[in-house]
């Protein structure tokens, strides 16, 4: 069996995207590329969270084409596969419906870095990409062209939902993660009044902490 270990990480990251309220029934995916050989592996069309295994998982050369597989890979892959091959840098793509967010998406509203999680996280807004249809490599187009005006780590695709994207599939998920809670939050803001700005200036600098300071 190609990849096991990036297919049992694959496989066990889907688990996160119901766990934390991110999908319904079999929609959304994940997706890895191994940096050595380029192969991606990605979710099976149509199963249920719960009977995903790693051998279930189908593993895709970058142009979208079945290498190994028991099963159809998901009908997102085409644009999964854009990314890749436009992004040498990301090895990690998490597609979902996530309640709040898509709601925005469903307005054409990119959600505004008002909070501070997502200045640390995303270094700004959550933008939003023009409509594309779903089956092919229209998705992954817009969403490598709003890359030339703004290197997020997600993206809300208009009356569709979310894509985010990391230096492995881990950090695809954390970002779908992140970019729910906080639109979670956006969106009760708006409910009881304007959402206060965070100027650009502290949002950057609440960034590079983040990034070169938070954590271990």
């Amino acid at each position: 069996m190609l990849l096991p270990e990036l297919r049992a990480e694959v496989c066990k990251l889907h688990q996160a995207l119901p766990d934390n309220n991110l999908v319904a029934w079999t929609s959304g995916n994940i997706s890895g590329r191994d940096p050595e050989t380029g192969l991606v592996v990605i979710k099976p069309s149509g199963l249920k969270f719960a009977d995903l295994t790693p051998e279930s998982m189908v593993v895709v050369d970058e142009d979208g084409s079945v290498v190994e597989g028991l099963y159809k890979p998901s009908s997102d892959t085409a644009s999964h596969c854009y990314i890749y091959r436009h992004r040498a840098d990301i090895h990690g793509v998490v597609h979902t419906h996530s309640r709040y967010a898509t709601a925005f998406a469903v307005v054409g509203k990119s959600i505004p870095c008002v909070t501070t999680a997502l200045a640390d996280e995303f270094g700004g807004p959550i933008p939003c990409c023009d409509f594309a249809l779903i089956g092919n490599e229209q998705i992954g187009a817009e969403i490598v062209k709003m890359m030339a005006h703004n290197n997020s780590q997600a993206m809300l695709l208009r009356n569709h939902g979310v894509f985010t994207f990391g230096k492995d599939a881990e950090a695809a998920v954390k970002a779908a993660v992140m970019v729910e809670d906080n639109a979670a939050i956006v969106w009760m803001a708006m409910q009881i009044g304007e959402p206060l700005p965070i100027s650009d200036e502290d949002v950057a600098k609440l960034h590079d902490r983040y990034v070169n300071v938070y954590g271990q």
